[in-house]
């Protein structure tokens, strides 16, 4: 909770202030007028700077303004203060300042929660100065504007035409015989409000805004000028009147232009910004702007006129007759606009007595913009209608006693961080657009049909939700439930998740994207009633597509373009019709490619004729093998080109005419898929390439396990290869590279006590296998082959197995009792260093090769079958690594563990739905990682308990806890003292399975220099998608009809190597590429080659290029870093080491060629030998390589 206030606060101004609303509003304590800030608009532009180095909160975005700075006026001290002293809060004692998980997350989570509030909030200084006296002298220029007289509409338009003001109109304009007449008097009361007056602001981008609003005078209106816009038409005259003033003072200059408040163009106002001609009224240097926002006061007109079910806008000649309204359609945006204006006062004494009641509300409230912002939402009607002022209300309102709306009341003692929770707990499991909640009031009937959400304020009568519509309501409440289930995790704090992230971002959050031009729905800019038409067009196009795309969305919601702000001179613009709208869906992998639809049965003519309306030709009545026969739609997906989904939406929109062509809708999805062969998930499932391998893997299985003859029966055959867990960059076909094999036998005590003898032991084992296979007829092909020669303790022997399919699986024999003998040669001191250090190394390669791999492989298999899109993830993943010459310094598993943790850890968005997401979210969270100081920790909790003999067993899962958190962190904060200058582990990467977290990382794979280059590859990565969506979003905002070009997908995988300082080019004939070319083209020409491949197939031989690399890897690692790409192998680079090929002191066998340097020394240190040290010889090292490479190399080039 926030301390409690000891001081108050007053705006600062010069004491030749003349009295009046200024005065007033200085009287208000801080806390109301905190309070009032969230009543009156808090700011237009918000924008956060976050705690996390070098990111900021928020990207430059559009203004976020609430809904109570166009709306509502502060009354004076007099009305507002209320008449007996609010009591004194209580001292604070130490109680309060204990933070437990009850009032916040965590002691951390509170400290970072203070930190983040006190870094939004800016300094006060001169730099604001400037905009404080413009502000005065705008004041002073509105009081002094002379009272108009009562003029009839066309006289009224031409007095001020003739001043050089264009009257800002809503539409429809009012008719030019209109019997009632426009007039001017001075405003009641003038009030600077918002939260840049109160000091209550939060840091922004794009500068601050200052909030004048100015009340009318009562006088000005009759009871019936909530008719038929009357009000709106009085108001927008009151507006040009003040423009008029403004414009005309002559010792001031300010340049004025119209705004609709919050995209309402019920509402305009006049933004005023500096003129920048150096004057004294020039506030350039203040980066801020002024709004000045007329206000209705209090109970100028009976509130039930203005009901959700009243109707305010009647039919020409029927305003006079009260029955003609009780049969008209209801008004309730119309309704509630007129209401807001007049609820100023009602609200700011709300919002007033709240902050007086609960210490921590403003602080909540300060959550809640940050949150807001970092979503997208604002009070604008095209950004959701849902910003400051409505989430202000809502907390104050669910804080009131004596609640009617079914949930717990809110506590005034809840922290702000209870407060920020339960208020999202709210939105999440209240569907207040299916059931509306009504607070404080009776008889109150909400419209049937209206899709609006209705929260309505029975005191102040007011609907405020009534802004919002169905998509805005619908993105709220996933991003709330979203919010609460990330706050609930009780293993990581999301802190970064809540509040930091900016999860707006259209390529991370959504799967797929569909560009409609404003021109191909066919409305008329002109037309007064165009923005009722847009949004009647949005309400049907997001219908239309909820009902034809069902359950293959989760998700659909709108971009809209801006509104742009018109001179003062002339009338408002028409919406250029080249702008555009974004769809944007959110996709369920396990329904998006569904290629069938049922409908209702035959029987069912009713639900049957409306299903045929709805999808005209493409319905067709269908009988299948269940024996039921319904109409049905069938979608195809030979068409490459074309998703499932696009055709749907294509064919949905014209066939309901909702856009005049599809021809010119842009639909992007997936964009990133076809960069790896059958990248797109395929039916329901995102690993069907690899179901031929997985079946040849099944049936081996099944026949080593039926072979009769062995000495001990089998315990498991499991997989350890990346081809075997869906995550080779491309699926396995006949001739591929061996898959290992892990196969473990039943225990026995005839195993022998010898690690050398244990592998000689393995090699019989493997030998009986093959002769075996080979008895039984079967048409698997065996070799046993031998590896490690030089270390006789590892493994020594593997078999592989050939199917007739073609698939080559490599059986190597797993001894548990292995790991007890190196175990005991790390013990035993009588052994030299260097043999304790060769134990030690094949203990660590026998628990990765043995354990961990098919432990991994076995998890990865699991997860795969849960989430579709995470085996294309992966495979997209690597193909970058690759692409950017960085595979050979990551070992696959941990690869695969960073895309896991995007698909596990999926905050603040939900589970990739497509391989695109995943791999892009992945990307930019590596670019945010700080892997000096944090541990990359994958929790498989939700799916895999700590014991991997449980795996299968759900009753026996355990989650991961805290204490588990803390002792991973702690072993990695070990590591770090250890290893400060990480010479040998870089990357800490640890699982609830894998606790060593140096598993896939020892040794210094990867090293500092390419931990380092994969951080800046993912960060330009994420720049050019950001970018991509910034020129996206600057498009559909455009009046131009040429496109900028967008990104492409390759240029993501296009790697540079100007960087490096060796450039090897590899001769082409020998390339995989060029292999598996000249392979296919000699099939084509002689069948019986084809013949005789089929017959004969062996497993791929590793490629010439490849063992070149690993041979130049084991000559010149120290001297030398090499990148090379795996998959392509055409060339390898190297950067040279300058640790250890520095220029250095002489001496014998430095380790690389070498060649003497004189230096300059003193004539002692001369005659001791020292004037010469050497450095690496470069060009001997060249030709080395060129001499060892022979016609592999097409070319070697030098950094200059």
């Amino acid at each position: 909770m926030a301390p409690p206030a000891t001081k108050r606060r007053k705006l600062e101004q010069s004491e030749d202030e003349s009295e009046g609303s200024f005065a007033e509003f200085e009287e208000l304590d801080s806390a109301g007028s905190d309070i009032e800030e969230e009543a009156n608009g808090e700011d237009s532009d918000v924008s956060m700077e976050g705690p996390a180095e070098g990111e900021d909160v928020s990207d430059d975005g559009d203004a976020e303004e609430s809904v109570a700075q166009r709306s509502k006026t502060p009354t004076s001290a007099a009305s507002v203060t209320p008449a007996q002293k609010a009591p004194k809060r209580p001292a604070a004692t130490l109680q309060d300042g204990v933070y437990t998980s009850e009032s916040f997350k965590s002691n951390m989570f509170k400290l970072q929660v203070d930190e983040l509030l006190g870094q939004v909030k800016p300094k006060y200084g001169k730099k604001e100065a400037p905009a404080e006296n413009a502000m005065r002298t705008l004041k002073t220029i509105i009081e002094s504007i002379p009272s108009r007289d009562a003029l009839p509409i066309l006289e009224a338009e031409k007095a001020l035409k003739s001043a050089g003001i264009a009257i800002p109109f809503p539409s429809p304009r009012p008719l030019k015989d209109a019997k009632y007449k426009l007039s001017f008097e001075r405003p009641s009361s003038i009030n600077a409000t918002g939260s840049y007056p109160l000091k209550t602001a939060t840091k922004s981008d794009d500068g601050i805004a200052i909030d004048l609003v100015v009340t009318m005078p009562k006088s000005l209106f009759q009871d019936k000028d909530y008719l038929n816009h009357r009000y709106f038409y009085k108001r927008a005259y009151y507006l040009a009147c003040l423009a008029a003033g403004i414009k005309g003072a002559k010792k001031h200059k300010f340049e004025l232009s119209f705004e609709s408040w919050h995209g309402n163009q019920l509402q305009p106002i006049i933004v005023v910004r500096p003129s920048g001609n150096g004057d004294a009224d020039d506030f350039s240097s203040s980066k801020a702007r002024i709004n000045i926002i007329p206000a209705l006061p209090e109970n100028t007109f009976a509130p039930n006129k203005l009901l959700p079910n009243s109707n305010a806008v009647r039919p020409k000649g029927g305003e006079e007759e009260e029955t003609a309204g009780k049969s008209l359609p209801p008004t309730p945006f119309y309704n509630s606009t007129l209401q807001s204006d007049a609820n100023v006062t009602a609200y700011l004494k709300l919002l007033y007595a709240t902050t007086t009641k609960a210490d921590a509300f403003k602080d909540a409230c300060t959550l809640g913009r940050i949150w807001l912002k970092q979503r997208g939402f604002g009070g604008r009607l095209r950004k959701g209608g849902f910003g400051n002022f409505e989430w202000a209300a809502l907390v104050a309102l669910l804080l009131q006693p004596n609640q009617t709306t079914g949930a717990q009341p809110l506590s005034p003692g809840y922290s702000s961080y209870q407060l920020f929770k339960a208020t999202l707990q709210f939105l999440a499991r209240h569907d207040l657009s299916k059931k509306a909640i009504v607070l404080q009031a009776h008889n109150i009937t909400i419209p049937k049909g209206d899709t609006t959400p209705v929260f309505f304020d029975g005191p102040r009568g007011q609907n405020i939700l009534f802004k919002m519509t169905q998509w805005s309501y619908a993105c709220l409440r996933q991003e709330a439930k979203a919010t609460v289930d990330m706050l609930s995790d009780t293993v990581f704090d999301q802190f970064d998740s809540t509040f930091i992230l900016k999860t707006e971002l259209l390529k991370l959050k959504y799967d797929a994207t569909l560009e409609i031009p404003l021109s191909a729905l066919g409305l008329d800019s002109a037309s007064e009633e165009y923005d009722q038409q847009l949004g009647d067009a949005c309400r049907k196009l997001y219908g239309t597509l909820n009902r034809a795309l069902t359950d293959r969305v989760t998700s659909v919601s709108f971009t809209m373009p801006e509104e742009d702000t018109w001179s003062i001179a002339a009338r408002r613009p028409h919406e250029k019709q080249r702008k555009s709208i974004l769809v944007n869906l959110a996709t369920d992998p396990a329904n998006a490619n569904r290629t069938v639809d049922h409908g209702p049965a035959a029987e069912k003519k009713e639900e049957a004729a409306t299903f045929r309306k709805f999808w005209g030709e493409k319905s067709e009545l269908r009988r299948f093998k269940d024996g039921s026969i319904t109409e049905s739609v069938v979608w195809s997906l030979k068409d490459a080109s074309a998703s499932v989904i696009e055709q749907i939406v294509r064919y949905i929109l014209q066939q309901h005419k909702i856009v005049q062509s599809a021809d010119n809708l842009r639909f992007t999805g997936d964009a990133f898929a076809h960069l790896v062969s059958a990248g797109r998930i395929q039916g329901a499932s995102g690993v069907t390439p690899f179901l031929p391998i997985m079946n040849a893997f099944a049936t081996m299985e099944k026949e080593i396990r039926a072979l009769e003859g062995l000495p001990l029966s089998l315990r498991s055959i499991k997989a350890a290869d990346a081809q075997l867990r869906y995550a080779s960059v491309e699926p396995p076909t006949a001739g591929h590279a061996p898959a290992s094999v892990v196969l473990q036998f039943e225990g026995s005590g005839r195993w022998p006590d010898d690690l050398c003898a244990i592998q000689r032991t393995k090699i019989a084992f493997l030998l009986r296998i093959a002769d075996l296979l080979t008895e039984t007829e079967s048409e698997y092909v065996s070799r046993v082959g031998l590896e490690n020669p030089s270390q006789p303790a590892q493994n020594q022997a593997f078999l592989d197995v050939t199917s007739a399919a073609g698939f080559t699986f490599r059986i190597r024999i797993y001894h548990d009792r292995e790991v007890t003998l190196f175990e005991r040669q790390l013990k035993d001191k009588t052994l030299d260093a260097p043999s304790r250090e060769s134990a030690a190394a094949s203990l660590a390669l026998y628990k990765r090769e043995f354990v961990q791999s098919p432990l991994h492989s076995q998890v990865l298999q699991t997860l795969c079958t849960r989430f579709p899109a995470l085996s294309p993830s992966i495979r997209l993943t690597k193909r970058w690594f690759a692409s950017h010459l960085l595979t050979p310094h990551f070992s696959p598993e941990l690869i695969e563990l960073l895309v896991i943790r995007t698909f596990l850890q999926p905050y603040p968005w939900s589970v990739p739905s497509t391989s695109t997401t995943g791999f892009l979210r992945t990307l930019a969270w590596l670019g945010r990682w700080d892997w000096r100081h944090e541990p990359l920790i994958v929790d498989f909790s939700s799916t895999f308990s700590a014991n991997p003999a449980d795996l299968d067993d759900a009753s026996q899962q355990k989650g991961m806890k805290p204490s588990d958190l803390e002792r991973l962190q702690t072993r990695f904060e070990a590591w770090r003292r250890i290893d400060p200058a990480m010479n040998r582990v870089v990357l800490f990467a640890a699982t609830n399975l894998d606790e060593e977290g140096t598993t896939w990382t020892d040794k210094a794979k990867p090293e500092k220099v390419v931990a380092a280059r994969l951080t800046a590859l993912a960060k330009a990565a994420s720049t050019a998608v950001r970018a991509d969506e910034d020129r996206l979003l600057a498009h559909i905002n455009s009046s131009k009809d040429a496109p900028t070009p967008a990104l492409s997908p390759e240029s993501l995988f296009t790697a540079s190597t100007a960087e490096y300082d060796i450039h090897i080019s590899l001769a082409s004939k020998y390339t995989p590429s060029h292999s598996k070319k000249r392979k296919s083209i000699s099939n084509q020409q002689f069948k019986n080659l084809e013949i005789q491949h089929a017959t004969l197939i062996q497993p791929a031989s590793t490629p010439l290029p490849a063992l070149f690399a690993q041979d130049l890897l084991d000559v010149y690692g120290d001297s030398v870093l090499w990148f090379w790409d795996p998959e392509t192998l055409d060339k390898i680079v190297g950067l040279w080491n300058p640790i250890s090929t520095g220029q250095r002191t002489w001496k014998v066998k430095p380790g690389w060629n070498s060649v003497p340097v004189k230096v300059k020394v003193s004539e002692d240190e001369k005659e001791k030998g020292k004037d010469v040290e050497i450095r690496v010889n470069k060009e001997a090292v060249l030709n080395e390589i060129r001499r060892f490479g022979g016609e592999l190399i097409k070319s070697i080039e030098v950094k200059a």
